[in-house]
């Protein structure tokens, strides 16, 4: 007997496991299908890497959108995922997440959820990224799983070990404050652990050349669940797509977001050279890559005081307000003492920026075939107007983007191509979705979209057995 059989524990319907937006949502999901649910979270708090994203949210054809006279249809928004993703995408994943975001967003709404500016984005053709309060997003998401009286969130509880009866998933294995115990689930067990951006180990193992990227993400993100399937013979999608996020301050710490897209707004990117290395234009996971691959794996965003005036506060990526009051921003009346402030080659910055600027007048494509502010959308504009800025910028790990083979139903697969019977997955922990890029907002929105269905779809497997006592007394053990 395996020591694990050996353990007394607790049982649920649905066993869901990570407390961020996939987590969240999966829970849920399944607690308002009429599913006895229980959510462990590794860390003393929900969030996850959900709670250090910037809360945009990927969705075509809104209100929001109509208002500011943005036009999108589900089909772009499914094109533009393939195009961004370097067509690499699960086709039906793509599809699913086209064909089923409004209702996501409705749902979202429904819940008191309120999304306010829509930006431009990495890998958008329109304006689609929606804004909103993360922080209320996981609060609200919170409050309405506890509501059902069918949900339970519990904190401090690591799982460690999936266990099978048979050819089905059956039980977690999870330490506790108090110990080991172990979780039963009759219907299935959702894994929404995130990926594995804090694990050096696994890092080394599948991206060794993004060791060096800025340790970001869930402070409990490092591969739990990943590995857990991986025991179990789950396949794995994307491990070699992995590539960190360009933008973050050099002394970026887990406590605030200081992620700047700048480039997006008019901002060229150069490094301690003073010479530019890339298409600014892309996603900042390509940009992230190329700043790996500089001299200290630095560079500075360098902009005027046009591209200045175009900081949104309290908008992620934005917010050039915020990083200039933090001290982060060199300012200078002349690119030549921009460049001594910011310890930039100055006669190489000066002659950057005049290439740049003559390709800019020429309207034509410079000499890295930018021709747009972002995604071929936008105007450039020159770098002339006192003062200038730079902000110096680092590659940030924030999120790994690959995992397990999950179908459109967000059951997991095994490396032969069949599906592993109860067991679930969604969020950062899956591959398939982004390719070689992800788009801006789509993140969370995969995250919350495939974690409803998770939970659905292992509601739907649960027997008719119920503990003892009422739902509400259950829910709130």
């Amino acid at each position: 007997m395996d020591d694990a059989e050996k353990i007394d524990g607790d049982a649920a319907d649905v066993i869901v496991i990570g407390g961020g937006i996939a987590g969240l949502s999966a829970a849920l999901s399944a607690a308002e299908s009429g599913a006895q649910t229980v959510l462990l979270e590794k860390q003393p708090s929900l969030g996850g890497s959900t709670a250090m994203s910037g809360g945009l949210f990927a969705f075509a054809d809104t209100a929001e959108q109509r208002a500011h006279g943005i036009s999108d249809t589900p089909e772009r928004l499914q094109q533009d995922l393939c195009d961004v993703g370097g067509a690499r995408n699960d086709s039906r994943l793509l599809e699913t997440y086209a064909t089923q975001q409004g209702e996501l967003y409705r749902w979202l709404k429904g819940k008191g959820i309120s999304f306010g500016t829509v930006k431009l984005g990495a890998g958008q053709s329109v304006a689609r990224s929606h804004h909103t309060g993360i922080h209320d997003v996981i609060g609200t998401l919170r409050h309405a799983v506890r509501a059902t009286g069918q949900g339970r969130i519990l904190q401090d509880r690591r799982a460690i070990q999936l266990i099978r009866s048979g050819s089905r998933v059956s039980a977690v294995v999870v330490d506790t404050p108090d110990g080991r115990t172990r979780f039963d689930a009759r219907g299935g067990v959702v894994i929404a652990t995130g990926g594995f951006s804090r694990s050096r180990e696994l890092l080394e193992t599948f991206a060794p050349g993004q060791v060096e990227a800025l340790p970001y993400g869930g402070l409990g993100n490092t591969g739990d669940g990943l590995r857990m399937a991986w025991r179990l013979g789950a396949g794995f999608r994307d491990m070699g797509y992995i590539s960190g996020t360009y933008g973050s301050h050099p002394e970026t710490g887990p406590e605030q977001h200081e992620l700047l897209c700048a480039f997006y707004l008019g901002a060229i990117i150069v490094n301690k050279h003073g010479q530019r290395f890339v298409d600014e234009s892309l996603s900042y996971k390509v940009i992230g890559d190329a700043c790996l691959r500089q001299p200290d794996g630095l560079g500075y965003q360098v902009f005027d005081s046009r591209v200045r005036a175009k900081s949104a506060p309290g908008v992620p990526l934005n917010d050039i307000d915020f990083l200039e009051q933090k001290g982060r921003v060199f300012r200078a009346d002349s690119l030549d003492d921009l460049a001594s402030a910011a310890s930039i080659d100055g006669s190489e910055l000066a002659a950057t920026v005049r290439r740049y600027n003559q390709a800019v007048q020429r309207g034509a494509p410079d000499e890295f075939g930018r021709d747009s502010l972002c995604n071929h959308v936008g105007e450039r504009s020159l770098i002339i107007e006192p003062p200038f800025y730079a902000y110096p910028a680092k590659t940030l790990m924030t999120s790994t983007y690959c995992g397990l083979t999950i179908t459109p139903k967000a059951e997991v697969v095994d490396i032969e191509g069949s599906i592993i019977k109860g067991l679930y997955a969604a969020g950062e922990v899956t591959g398939g979705f982004h390719g070689l890029a992800p788009m801006t907002g789509a993140s969370l929105g995969m995250g919350a979209l495939f974690g409803r269905i998770a939970g659905r779809e292992a509601a739907r497997r649960r027997t008719s057995t119920r503990l003892p006592g009422a739902h509400e007394d259950w829910a709130r053990r």
